[in-house]
């Protein structure tokens, strides 16, 4: 099995809808039939078909998408503000071929300083993780990415990227959970009303196969209570 896409089939029921809502970005309503990815389907009434690929999810995490460096450095004045930078444009891509899924994050990395005087290059670092669950760290990685100041420039950009490897098995959703999900749905049905990702069960399949690649600066505790607190 390649993927965890599926398709929600429950029937259109008069004055109900069902939704969920899952970290890993899936989010269904009232799903009545199959059709082509994220397409609007009507078939007996009108339903949004949506899918989860084996891929992992790509984000940046919360307060480590930009980094400040001061000078004087154990300064937070404005005034002392000496360079900042910030991560943008994040591509991902992903390789499902093998037994093992390739995710890349390609990202992009702007700079500004304050002073334009005199070449200069700033070198930031940088992490990848995969994450599984949204609490378990699988690998991390750390890399560098260098921006380069012309002289009389304020501005300085360049390209990076993180990446990271994924067990197929381990983000494939068990067959019993797939035809819970999948299966058709016919009013008068027992669990005709029953939204299948509301089951812990299957809630909990799902997330134990998604699957994250985060990308963020490698900061310092310092730097990192400044991004919270500021």
């Amino acid at each position: 099995m390649a993927s965890k896409d599926f398709c929600l089939n429950m029937p259109i029921l008069p004055m109900k809808s069902s939704i969920a809502v899952l970290g890993s970005g899936l989010a269904l309503l009232s799903l009545s039939a199959c059709a082509e990815k994220n397409q609007l389907v009507v078939d007996s009434g009108v339903g949004v078909s949506s899918t989860l690929s084996a891929c992992p999810n790509t984000a940046i995490p919360a307060h480590t998408g930009d980094v400040t460096i001061f000078n004087p450095a154990n300064s937070r004045d404005a005034s002392a503000i000496d360079v900042v930078a910030t991560i943008t444009n994040v591509r991902p891509t992903c390789d499902e071929a093998g037994e093992e899924i390739y995710a890349t994050a390609s990202f992009d990395v702007f700079g500004r300083r304050s002073d334009n005087r005199g070449q200069r290059t700033v070198t930031l670092p940088y992490f990848s993780t995969v994450m599984r669950g949204g609490n378990t760290v699988v690998a991390k990685r750390l890399g560098s990415v260098t921006l380069n100041f012309a002289d009389g420039s304020y501005r300085a950009e360049a390209k990076a990227s993180g990446a990271g490897y994924i067990n197929k098995a381990a983000a494939t959703l068990p067959e019993d959970i797939r035809e819970r999900i999948t299966r058709r749905r016919k009013s008068g049905d027992p669990d005709a009303a029953i939204d299948p990702l509301s089951v812990p069960e299957v809630r909990t399949a799902m997330q134990r196969t998604s699957f994250e690649l985060l990308v963020g600066f490698q900061l310092t505790a310092d730097q990192l209570q400044y991004n919270a607190t500021r």
